[in-house]
């Protein structure tokens, strides 16, 4: 079975990293398989972030590229070198720093460093959808709203989410983990028997609803079986 960490901790009050999870519940009587990282997009977007661009000059080597000064948040800005057709001054941007990789299948990447493009030094990437997996176009880099805010995680603006699926092998005698709320139950009591601060939340069914004519529906058919049965059984002949 396959426990989704973050779904984990909606059950129980924990800080403990995914492999430290792995480590206690396999002490606390679980037998753990593995514990794999899931991402909705590969490498998370991992230090790729909303930027702007503060000023854009054609490259004097170059009929084709830009340099260009960007804002990432950071005490001073970088000085990136674009070939997109549609880079201006004044757009916000999604800019991958130093150290991303740019994932160009579940196998392969390259990973961005400062260099230089024909002799002008470029410390990034201003990117386009399909070069971060957002989606197929390759027209020129993504243009944001203004709105966006300069620094921000690409992964938190376009809102992805990193799990880690903690695979369980269930043995005969533990029915009671073939649930999240069974394992959140056995890692809770494993951290109040040692001393951790720790809550464990049960989930709600609040929001569960039963239409009401779909159970009359099936209370009525049900009703009708044991009256035909009824009648059936008077019907017959004694012996």
């Amino acid at each position: 079975m396959k426990i989704s960490y973050n779904w984990l901790k909606d059950y129980v009050d924990t800080t403990l990293d995914p492999h430290q999870l792995d480590d206690l519940l396999t002490f606390s009587g679980l037998e753990i398989e593995g514990v794999e990282k899931v991402e909705t997009i590969k490498g998370g977007l991992e230090h790729v972030v909303v930027a702007k661009v503060l000023t854009c000059e054609p490259h004097p080597d170059s009929d084709h590229l830009h340099l260009t000064t960007v804002d990432v948040g950071a005490p001073e800005p970088l000085h990136i070198v674009c070939g997109a057709p549609n880079v201006a001054a004044g757009q916000k941007v999604v800019c991958a720093q130093i150290g991303t990789k740019i994932w160009t299948s579940d196998t392969e990447y390259y990973e961005i460093k400062k260099g230089k493009l024909r002799g002008a030094v470029s410390e990034g990437m201003l990117c386009a959808e399909d070069e971060l997996q957002l989606g197929n176009s390759h027209d020129g880099i993504i243009v944001l709203p203004e709105t966006a805010v300069v620094g921000t995680p690409a992964a938190e603006y376009y809102n992805l989410e990193s799990d880690w699926l903690i695979e369980v092998d269930i043995t005969a005698n533990r029915a009671d983990a073939l649930s999240h709320y069974g394992v959140a139950r056995d890692l809770y009591a494993w951290m109040k028997a040692n001393g951790k601060e720790t809550t464990l939340h049960r989930p709600s069914c609040d929001d569960f609803k039963v239409e009401q004519q779909s159970l009359c529906r099936r209370k009525s058919r049900r009703q009708g079986c044991h009256q035909g049965r009824r009648r059936r059984t008077r019907t017959l002949p004694s012996l």
